[in-house]
């Protein structure tokens, strides 16, 4: 069947796309000598052009087709790559997060879709759970890998770290053009009508969500704790090293983190019976003493704390993701989880510089 060489192709691509040296970008720019203050500005820039561009690269994957856009974003990422090796300062490195948000955006929902048409069109739609599941384990696992690289990014130096990144995303560029997709029909009116189609994608998003509050506060309380857990596991990055660690044990570290997010995916599936409102609780609760566990100065209680905190958001977010598709309506589930992924951006945009100063002076 063409489908199975197509989520084998997927895979590969997850695989290369999260493979990379540059991983654990905030313990380089650390490094760098920039200021837990300014990588919080630098992660606001990101979430600022996530939110921006979240949306209208989903309306444009539809137009233009998901293979496209997934090529598209690599091009992006080996931008941001290049501007980040010429940076001199936080306005060039700015820059470089701007086209890696690109990235992230081009490629946020695309391959998802292309591995549900790809098995449609075989009469397979039920494979695509076990499609999902795998991709989240080899995201969580490479990315996990990327990371246990920390050590060795920065003994070869921020250059070399990223010049090796743009070759692997040429690499993965490369395996993304041997996907197959259906060439999109379009028309002259359809690409004119394009500011339309996005107006109404808001338009129709805003109509349920004023009509369906309770699925507005589950995407603002997993939004508002898995942001909790992202900052604390980014500037988990640079204060590791300034509590002790050697720069050979700070990639197993950071990797030991991300294992946590794996067994909390894991953990949340025989969890079935209780409550989503008590997960929530504990998730929160693991979240917070992982934040408190990172004030300790001891490197190997503060990653224990990195460890929980992943392990607790990945355990919420699988379970907020089952309960907010089930009340979703089909028609518009993709513009629905594009807005779940805009709040957690605007969540990100107004927590990452207050974050920046709490670790600073905490």
């Amino acid at each position: 069947m063409k489908s199975r060489q197509q989520i084998r192709k997927l895979y590969l691509v997850t695989i290369l796309t999260n493979l990379s040296l540059t991983g654990a970008w905030v313990a380089i720019l650390a490094a760098r000598g920039f200021s837990l203050v300014e990588i919080g500005l630098a992660e606001t820039v990101f979430h600022i052009c996530s939110l921006i561009f979240e949306i209208p690269s989903g309306i444009l994957a539809d137009l233009y087709g998901r293979k496209r856009m997934l090529a598209l974003g690599r091009v992006a990422a080996m931008t941001g790559d290049l501007i980040m090796i010429l940076s001199r300062g936080l306005g060039m490195v700015c820059l470089s997060f701007v086209f890696h948000a690109m990235s992230y955006n081009f490629a946020s929902g695309s391959g998802e879709a292309l591995a549900y048409d790809s098995l449609k069109e075989d009469g397979r739609e039920s494979s695509y759970e076990g499609y999902v599941s795998t991709s989240s384990i080899l995201y969580r696992l490479f990315g996990g890998i990327s990371t246990l690289c920390a050590g060795l990014a920065l003994v070869l130096g921020y250059r070399i770290a990223y010049g090796i990144s743009i070759i692997g995303n040429a690499i993965a560029l490369s395996a993304t053009l041997l996907l197959e997709e259906k060439k999109p029909e379009q028309t002259k009116g359809e690409i004119q009508s394009l500011p339309r189609k996005i107006w109404d994608h808001f338009a129709e998003t805003f109509r349920f969500l004023r009509q369906q509050k309770r699925a507005l506060l589950l995407m603002l309380t997993n939004g508002l704790i898995g942001a909790f857990d992202i900052l604390l596991l980014f500037f988990l990055q640079a204060k590791l090293p300034q509590a002790g660690t050697p720069n050979t044990l700070l990639g197993p570290l950071l990797f030991a983190m991300e294992l946590g997010g794996v067994l909390g995916a894991q953990v949340v599936l025989h969890m079935k019976k209780v409550r989503y409102r008590h997960v929530t609780l504990l998730s929160l609760g693991l979240v917070l003493a992982g934040m408190f566990l990172e004030h300790t100065g001891l490197y190997l209680v503060m990653a224990a704390g990195g460890f929980l905190s992943s392990f607790a958001d990945d355990m919420l977010q699988i379970r907020s993701d089952a309960k907010l598709n089930d009340m979703f309506p089909s028609a518009q589930r993709a513009t629905l989880i594009s807005v779940t992924s805009f709040i957690f951006s605007v969540l990100m945009i107004v927590l990452s510089p207050l974050a920046g100063w709490f670790y600073s002076v905490w």
